[in-house]
């Protein structure tokens, strides 16, 4: 039973439509690059857990703190005998360890040793436990499934599962019985009560409103080229269609997303999507889609 779900992050969310606004640095293009390809492998390894069978619990993208640490945790499995904390990894190529750090057997670059991460969180998430008086046996493991990749100097010891093992890695799930008991759903209540939902650590580049480029993009390849039809807009450069009301709601949610300070009145979403709408479809849109606040000159939404 999935009792938390998976959905782009808000950095991630952000970092995308920044990428379309703004010039990011080639550093916030790779950062933006890994995010993308994290968020997908994560996507796939929960495709395959729809598959698990007996009684289980699976919590997805947990934010946690204990200490006056924060924790985050990719998927949370929590079985009748144990619980495992998985971080998944969607690494391409060949990788090699040395001295327990990470490398790119062709950049050369180091990258963050997964297994650290996963034993700090193992750590903190013992602590977490301890706090609120559970007693369980918890299980790290680091997923590598994108079917590319290799890792040479792997120590038997390490809790890694390579992408040849994931198949037998939920085999082995699926033959083991669990039922899960009152205390096993109150841990669950307690992790979503307890989850972060905004993550004080993400990475963001320095943006303001006045340099971001105004107006609706494709949602397609991201083309500024549109052209305003009868009740779609036509990107010029692809050809995709969009629903009018659709495309500025997504730029209102955009907005939102960038700017959660600024109000959202009729004048501020025309001004930001620039494009040959009549304010009254603007402001019908906002009535049927968020809560009015004030009258005339004063109104906002929500």
């Amino acid at each position: 039973m999935i009792i938390k779900t998976r959905s782009e992050s808000e950095e991630l969310l952000t970092m995308r439509t920044l990428n379309r606004r703004m010039d990011l640095t080639d550093k916030e293009k790779f950062h933006l690059s890994n995010m993308e390809k994290g968020y997908e492998g994560e996507r796939k390894f929960d495709v395959l857990l729809e598959d698990l069978q007996e009684e289980r619990y699976i919590l997805c993208d947990l934010l946690l703190e204990i200490n006056n640490s924060y924790f985050q945790i990719d998927t949370m499995i929590i079985s009748q005998g144990v619980i495992h904390l998985l971080d998944n990894k969607y690494f391409q190529g060949d990788f090699y360890l040395e001295d327990d750090k990470l490398y790119s057997v062709t950049t050369k670059r180091e990258r963050k040793n997964p297994v650290d991460q996963i034993k700090r969180s193992t750590t903190l998430f013992n602590q977490f436990l301890l706090k609120h008086k559970f007693k369980f046996l918890v299980e790290p493991l680091v997923i590598f499934n994108h079917p590319t990749f290799t890792l040479y100097q792997a120590p038997l010891s390490q809790p890694i599962i390579f992408p040849t093992q994931v198949h037998r890695l939920l085999n082995g799930w699926n033959s083991t019985p669990s039922k899960l008991n009152a205390d096993h759903k109150k841990l669950a209540q307690t992790l979503l009560a307890s989850h972060i939902p905004k993550n004080p650590f993400a990475q963001l580049p320095a943006y303001s409103y006045e340099g971001l480029q105004k107006g609706i993009y494709c949602d397609g390849c991201g083309s500024f080229h549109i052209s305003k039809l009868r009740y779609d807009f036509l990107c010029n450069s692809c050809g995709r269609k969009e629903k009018i009301e659709e495309a500025i709601l997504r730029n209102v949610r955009e907005f939102k997303l960038l700017f959660p300070d600024r109000r959202i009145t009729t004048q501020a979403i025309y001004e930001w999507c620039k494009v040959d709408v009549h304010k009254r479809t603007i402001s019908r849109l906002l009535k049927n889609n968020y809560t009015m606040h004030g009258v005339n000159t004063g109104t906002y939404y929500s």
